[in-house]
């Protein structure tokens, strides 16, 4: 039974940390598509340098293993929030339209969203 709570436990929390995320798009730019698994020379290639680069830390759920303090006792999971480092970009699309943010983590596009409409 306790193995069955942690891991609905885990479950939960990864569900929770990933629905806020936004769905996979592309930016589109002279024509070409970036989007999830271009390289960052890829999107350069395609759209040029963003107007913006920032080193942003993600949490993320991460499960631990703790040794009991008994003699003999279980290790327990325990889920905790772990910083991811990213990097997020942002494209100016022109007057009118929202700004796209393309966040990399490891070299690669892991999403791309809408930011504000650039007034």
């Amino acid at each position: 039974m306790r193995k069955f709570a942690a891991s609905t436990l885990f479950l939960s929390l990864f569900a929770l940390a990933h629905t806020g995320s936004a769905s996979a798009q592309s930016l589109s730019c002279n024509g070409s598509l970036s989007g999830v698994g271009d390289s960052k020379f890829s999107v350069v290639q395609k759209c040029g340098e963003p107007m913006s680069k920032e080193f942003v830390c993600v949490p993320r759920p991460q499960v631990a293993w703790v040794l009991s303090p008994y003699p003999g006792g279980p290790a327990q999971q325990v889920v905790t929030q772990q910083c991811v480092p990213m990097e997020d970009w942002v494209y100016h699309r022109g007057q009118g339209n929202f700004l796209g943010i393309v966040r990399f983590y490891n070299g690669a596009v892991e999403s791309v969203r809408d930011g504000d409409r650039v007034r």
